[in-house]
Order: C-alpha cells, then sequence, then structure tokens
C-alpha cells in the first residue's frame, strides 16, 4: 500500500509529524470503544490538556460533567484511576 494521510496538508506517517498536534485537529469515531491505555480520568481529560486546560480544579469539574452527561458518573466515580481499557464495551 502506497500514498499518505494528510490532515490539514500535513502527512500524519511523516517522521517528524507532531502526533499531538495532529490530534487537536481531528477525532477518532468507531464502533468499538478505543480508549487510550491511561485512566479513566486521564482518558476524559485529555481532550481539555492538549488545548492547554492545566488546572486540576477546572479539569476535575470538566471530567465529572462530561461523565455525567454520558451517564458513567455512578458507574465510574469511585475507580477515576483504575485503568479505561478494563471498562466494558457498553460503558
Amino acid at each position: 500500500i502506497t500514498g499518505k494521510v494528510l490532515v490539514d496538508n500535513e502527512d500524519i506517517y511523516a517522521p517528524n509529524a507532531e502526533v499531538t498536534h495532529i490530534r487537536k485537529k481531528m477525532g477518532l469515531l468507531s464502533q468499538r470503544p478505543y480508549p487510550l491505555p491511561m485512566s479513566i480520568y486521564d482518558n476524559v481529560a485529555y481532550g481539555p490538556r492538549i488545548h492547554g486546560i492545566r488546572k486540576k480544579q477546572v479539569l476535575d469539574e470538566l471530567v465529572e460533567e462530561q461523565l455525567k452527561a454520558t451517564g458513567l458518573w455512578n458507574e465510574v466515580k469511585d475507580r477515576l484511576n483504575a485503568s479505561a481499557t478494563r471498562l466494558s464495551i457498553g460503558q
């Protein structure tokens, strides 16, 4: 297979590609969950962090807000530091 995958004219497979910079510009929508290999908290906080939000209190509020919006807060609030890869497909 040959070719390039470009995001805003930037080759995502180039050796010098800045992955975080590219991820800011795109999203992934999959039929199956694809959590990053880190905690539940860090998965939810990933987007705000790469957009410059660093204050823990702000991140805590955003994580709680988003988990409540998805109906997961009550299920995971006591295990936010657990690996997100342990979540079920339904979660």
